[in-house]
């Protein structure tokens, strides 16, 4: 299917640790890409790109992301909620750790959210996520060039 836009990239910017990574490919292949990000995280020293700034309400930065991003876009973010919504409009959404989001999978994954939400107001709380690794940037790298590759086949 033949289509003139380029994709944008949309990036949910307040803890992603993959910032620089994205400006440097979104440079390489020419592509607009977007933080979004709330007050409270205003940077002075920004990572080249567009910066939006938003509410620091609770879901500000992800209802900016779905009311912004379109079919073929690429969006980073870490929240299930979002990405369940992105990726059935064809949005093609990666983790800062370098996971591409599939339709097949949301509902599990929201359904695992759930219940650790429901166990976290039991008062019973897990470790939290292990920490950021290099090999998690090495991967997301990977991650966005082969996505980037797959995009672009299908705008040929």
């Amino acid at each position: 299917m033949q289509n003139n836009r380029k994709p944008t990239i949309w990036v949910d910017a307040d803890a992603c640790p993959v910032k620089e990574e994205i400006s440097r490919i979104s440079h390489t292949y020419k592509l607009d890409v977007y933080y979004i990000a709330s007050y409270s995280h205003v940077m002075t020293n920004k990572t080249e790109g567009h910066w939006t700034y938003v509410d620091d309400e609770k879901e500000s930065a992800d209802m900016y992301i779905l009311n912004h991003a379109k079919r073929l876009d690429i969006v980073v973010t870490q929240d299930i909620g979002l990405a369940s919504m992105l990726v059935s409009r064809n949005v093609y959404v990666l983790s800062p750790r370098g996971k591409q989001y599939e339709e097949s999978e949301m509902e599990t994954s929201l359904h695992m959210r759930f219940l650790s939400a429901k166990e976290r107001r039991k008062g019973n709380h897990s470790k939290g996520p292990k920490a950021f690794t290099n090999t998690d940037r090495e991967r997301f790298v990977h991650t966005l060039k082969k996505t980037l590759s797959k995009i672009a086949g299908i705008l040929e």
